[in-house]
């Protein structure tokens, strides 16, 4: 399917993280029936690379939890508006996280009791 949606000559790679059913044998085996596919992996330990799992999380918290759904077009109906809500409060992607408190405000609240 991939090859179809992609005609010509030149290569395709998948990236994958280092999942243990992403660098099976039969995984890593396939792509010699298929030259112009090529897989790669992220580096071990390289997880800030794939932030395709944090875009996840977040998707998964916003359309998915805590819900059941009956048939498939319920699911399509929940992340169409997902994605809608997502991409209307969307800013730009800022690594690490937030800056510690500072500690001058724990030691006057400590003192003051």
């Amino acid at each position: 399917m991939v090859r179809e949606a992609n005609p010509g000559g030149g290569d395709i790679f998948v990236i994958a993280d280092n999942l243990s059913s992403h660098n099976s044998l039969a995984t890593r085996t396939w792509p010699a029936d298929h030259p112009r596919i090529r897989h790669a992996f992220i580096p071990v330990g390289a997880c800030r690379l794939n932030l395709r799992e944090a875009w996840w999380r977040i998707f998964r918290h916003q359309a998915l939890a805590g819900v059941s759904f009956a048939e498939g077009k319920d699911i399509d109906h929940a992340t169409r508006i997902a994605t809608a809500q997502l991409s209307q409060r969307a800013k730009p992607w800022v690594r690490g996280r937030s800056p510690p408190v500072p500690r001058h405000l724990r030691r006057q609240f400590t003192h003051s009791i």
